[in-house]
């Protein structure tokens, strides 16, 4: 009777990390998405006040 519980507690838990690992890997690869977009926003946004103040008039 103890063995099958031990069994099953380790089934659980086995399970519960594997999902919990697919879950911060997802929030890892959006965030990573959102990352790389704000910096080239803010390079963009950088690029066009230096154009502007150092641009002809």
């Amino acid at each position: 009777m103890q063995n099958k519980i031990i069994r099953i507690l380790l089934l659980l838990t086995v399970i519960l990390s594997l999902t919990g690992c697919s879950v911060v890997e997802g929030i890892f690869k959006a965030g990573m998405g959102v990352g790389i977009f704000i910096v080239i926003a803010i390079l963009a946004v950088i690029l066009f006040i230096v154009s502007k103040l150092f641009g002809k008039k």
